[in-house]
């Protein structure tokens, strides 16, 4: 099992709509440090399967680090959704759950932009956190877009009320629902966010959904790289069902003057505190390496789509097979997914410790 994994109590859970719910975590005071979270971030969590042992999701946190307690992911129920309903059935306060500890780079850089936030449906949630977070520790003005099929579905209803009645110079919500107005459409969406085309946009919701706001927003000519999507997606690999490394890592203590002969290239590792030096085969990824060399590297879905194995290439080049998840600014600083990372040199410095 993944060793960032861990077992978590469920202190309540919350009903929000007749079909969604949130999971708050009461975290051991010892895990305090490895469950600090940042605003969009989530969760992943093990849930049990009669057919594979287990299955694993990520779920958004809707709490804010900023102005809640404790952290909260919430979650919907989905047609077909093994994970989601179990979960919606099955979870009562004092249950214990396994979970990865927090992941994902769907994070503002800052709170003194301008934000627009668009969601659907259970996009919400990471839209939520960010909202929360922006209000509680910037002076900028928020607009939300948030679409659902009609009022009942609304997760957050209240509390999306609450923080305009708070906040009613800085914060506006729109809600696009589908029994009054139809599916969103890009005409309609450029019309509306007209005056907003120079915030900075997040995005989170169904394909459909998203496809409509980059086309509004593309009237506007708002550029791909300015809007910051989340997306979710079926893992291919089940983090908490990986075998067990068996080959011994390196100690810290030789491992900045080892050096390996051959063509293999070598790496130098900074992770949690400690430094590795590794052999790294042309055609290997990074992930593989240290976790074939005992290395608790940070992973979760492994398609470079999450964001949680990032790390810096300090020294060396190397290339990524894949990047869904990076965008230019943080590639120009020299980040990588390790996950989907090779060597390009002999000699490589990556560290995770940023």
């Amino acid at each position: 099992m993944n060793a960032r994994a861990h077992q978590i109590k469920v202190r309540e859970v919350i009903s929000e709509t007749a079909d969604a719910v949130s999971l708050v975590f009461d975290i051991p005071e010892d895990l305090g440090r490895r469950f600090a979270y940042s605003p969009g971030q989530f969760l992943t969590l093990r849930v049990p399967s009669e057919h594979t042992g287990s299955v694993a999701r990520c779920y958004s946190l809707s709490s804010s680090p900023h102005c809640d307690d404790r952290p909260a992911v919430t979650v919907k129920r989905t047609a077909g959704g093994y994970a989601s309903n179990w979960l919606c059935d099955n979870i009562a306060a004092g249950s214990v759950l396994t979970v990865l500890e927090p992941a994902g780079n769907f994070v503002p850089r800052g709170w003194n932009r301008d934000l627009l936030l668009c969601a659907a449906g259970s996009g919400i949630t990471p839209i939520m956190s960010i909202l929360k977070s922006a209000l509680t520790l910037g002076r900028s003005k928020v607009v939300v877009l948030y679409a659902n099929r009609d009022r009942q579905s609304i997760i957050f209803a209240r509390q999306l009320q609450q923080l305009v009645q708070r906040y009613p110079r800085r914060l506006i919500v729109q809600h696009w629902l589908e029994s009054e107005r139809g599916l969103p459409e890009a005409r309609a969406i450029a019309g509306w966010a007209r005056p907003y085309r120079n915030y900075e946009v997040y995005l989170c919701g169904p394909a459909g959904f998203a496809l409509a706001i980059r086309q509004g927003l593309a009237q506007l000519r708002i550029p791909e790289r300015a809007i910051r999507q989340e997306e979710y997606r079926s893992l291919t690999e089940n983090p908490f069902e990986q075998p067990i490394p068996v080959v011994a890592a390196a100690s810290a203590a030789t491992a900045v003057s080892a050096r390996l002969p051959g063509d293999t290239p070598t790496v130098q590792v900074d992770i949690d505190g400690d430094t590795h030096a590794l052999p790294w085969p042309r055609g290997k990824k990074l992930l593989d390496v240290l976790l074939d060399h005992g290395i608790d590297a940070p992973y979760v879905c492994r398609e470079s789509a999450c964001g949680t194995c990032v790390c810096r290439v300090a020294r060396g080049r190397t290339r990524m097979l894949m990047n869904e998840a990076l965008i230019d600014e943080e590639l120009a600083m020299g980040l990588t997914l390790a996950c989907q990372t090779l060597p390009e040199s002999d000699d490589l410095h990556i560290t995770f410790d940023q």
